[in-house]
């Protein structure tokens, strides 16, 4: 509640009366079902988000079976009961490592939202991986014991919605209202059988991050511009916006250069056997990735060796993920390769690389989930034995490395990582003093580091850039050509330094039609107020308001007065 002091009475809060729904907890390691009523998971703590009326971004995938109609005239009605629930349970289980919410299920469609209740910085990308990864499930669902030949089509559309909850007495539903779910359900039947179709406002936030084919435009009815449609394949090699902004090429780095020579430093030093840890923290957008990118390029430019250990929002539950992930990479694992071509790639690498444990080589395949000719070893040893000898070969493995050559080791996102990873990591870095290792460790702010204070330990945190570097960048994105010296105090008024925004809003700016090209300067076409967020920065904004919990309600009121207020009025 809101205390209104000129009257000395109380404002009803917006949430009056709704106390009987629940609200599901954001953190994933948890998912603990919770009244609306509270501020905080009942479980972990973590903050919740209350459901009120709100405009916000969002990913709508509709998933719906290919030629149904004839299903049910084929099938017995209990059968087609059961067949509907394995295809609806397959498609729950592929959707659910990607924090997408199944809105309903319609017959045999299912709508599901991306960025609602809780927004993540990627959902668009976490929608498609999920279309694909239903069409894998249903795909297994063919081949099981009585299988049918289903195929399903999936179409995903990223646009403004208002989310509410709709219905009377017990009957209330939450759900999107806005077009947008309605153009995701037109794209579905677009798509081919067996396919997943992305509108281009959805292609625009994932390019570079899937394969995709442009199929050309659409025109649906009841929207007054057609519609451009792509079909995506397969995830790329490139595992966030990063690494694919990287394949497009980057803007200058600016501002960073105290913390890259500190990072060189330290990286001097452990060419010389004097190995260090650096702890580098930032909000996201900061440029973390960026410095990092930076000096990797320097070493590999020395000729000198990078590991790079990657955590993944979506694998914070699985054991060692960014190890396992590693290490197929490292032994070159291709999708189709056979367990006996596995295993063989395992035992030359092995051997170009020996181990101190004459056991690696199974204990490795154990950790990769790999059949072994000696794994009933495996069996005489206790799980908790199994676990730390399976942790000594990795640390045998880097030390390994870093005996041939000095060591570049990246442990990024891991205020994402899993249990077992931290204790690895842990051990790792009590062996680095005496070795020719940079480890360096990535992570956001919430992370908190349990490895305390150590003489070859540096934390390093990266700052917001200041105004003249703001104003250098935006030069930066710009190619030279001048902006608006209205538009240039804007954006660095509104960006806080931060350089993803800056970088992103600078770009919505130049391919708007905002800005006319003007004897080598841009003008501005339109008002200063209208001008708004872009697409690219929406869902992470919205994540970023969705993490305060009940102090997310403060920042909206706020936001409505401006960027400055006294406290009284608020």
């Amino acid at each position: 509640m809101v205390t209104d002091n000129s009257s000395g009475g109380v404002l009803p809060s917006p949430l009056a009366g709704r106390d009987a729904t629940l609200v599901k907890c954001p953190n994933t390691a948890c998912g603990r079902e919770n009244p609306s009523s509270k501020k905080f998971c009942g479980d972990c703590g973590s903050p919740l988000v209350r459901v009120t009326p709100e405009r916000r971004q969002l990913t709508v995938l509709f998933c719906d079976l290919v030629d149904s109609t004839a299903l049910a005239r084929r099938l017995d009605p209990e059968d087609l009961r059961e067949l509907i629930r394995s295809y609806h349970a397959a498609c729950a289980g592929a959707i659910e490592p990607y924090a997408g919410r199944i809105a309903q299920y319609l017959g045999d469609g299912v709508l599901v939202y991306f960025g609602y209740p809780y927004a993540h910085e990627d959902d668009a990308a976490r929608a498609v991986r999920a279309g694909l990864a239903i069409l894998d499930a249903v795909q297994e669902l063919n081949t099981g014991q009585r299988a049918q030949h289903l195929q399903v089509r999936v179409g995903i559309h990223t646009g403004q919605v208002v989310t509410d909850r709709i219905g009377a007495g017990g009957r209330q539903e939450e759900l999107a209202l806005g077009q947008t779910p309605n153009v995701a359900s037109r794209i579905q039947e677009k798509a081919e059988p067996g396919t997943v179709y992305l509108s281009a406002a959805t292609h625009h936030l994932v390019v570079g991050l899937f394969e995709s084919v442009d199929q050309g435009d659409y025109q649906f009815k009841g929207l007054a511009t057609p519609v451009r449609l792509y079909r995506a394949f397969a995830a790329s090699a490139a595992s966030d916006r990063f690494d694919a902004a990287v394949q497009t090429g980057l803007t200058p780095l600016v501002g960073r250069q105290e913390e890259l020579a500190l990072l060189r430093a330290r990286w001097d030093q452990a060419k010389e056997g004097q190995g260090n840890v650096v702890l580098l923290s930032g909000e996201p957008g900061i440029g973390k990735s960026r410095l990092v990118r930076e000096l990797r390029a320097q070493i590999v430019d020395d000729g000198e060796a990078v590991v790079v250990f990657r955590c993944s929002a979506y694998y914070q539950t699985s054991a060692l993920h960014p190890v396992i992930d590693y290490l197929n990479q490292w032994l070159g694992i291709e999708r189709g390769d056979s367990v006996e071509s596995k295993l063989a790639k395992l035992h030359e690498a092995l051997t170009r690389h020996p181990l101190p444990q004459a056991d690696a080589g199974l204990l490795l395949a154990a950790l990769l989930s790999w059949p072994h000719p000696d794994q009933e070893i495996l069996a005489t040893l206790s799980p908790q034995l199994q676990r730390q000898r399976i942790q000594e070969t990795l640390i045998a493995l880097l030390l390994e490395l870093a005996c041939r050559q000095s060591v570049f080791c990246v442990w990024e996102d891991l205020h994402w990582a899993d249990p077992s990873t931290i204790e690895l990591l842990g051990l790792f870095l009590d062996q680095i003093p005496t070795t020719r290792i940079l480890a360096l460790c990535v992570f956001r702010p919430e992370f908190v580091s349990p490895w305390g204070s150590r003489s070859y330990l540096t934390h390093l945190t990266v700052s917001r850039l200041t105004h003249r570097q703001v104003e250098q960048l935006v030069g930066s994105v710009t190619r030279g050509l001048v902006l608006p010296e209205e538009l240039v105090v804007q954006v660095v008024a509104k960006t806080d330094g931060v350089p993803l925004f800056v970088e992103e809003i600078t770009k919505s700016l130049v391919e708007s039609d905002a800005l006319t090209t003007v004897e080598g300067r841009y003008e501005l076409t339109i008002s200063l107020a209208t001008l708004a967020i872009p697409s690219t920065l929406n869902d992470s904004l919205t994540a970023r308001l969705d993490r305060l919990g009940p102090a997310k309600e403060v920042a909206q009121l706020g936001s409505t007065i401006g960027r400055e207020f006294t406290f009284e009025l608020l």
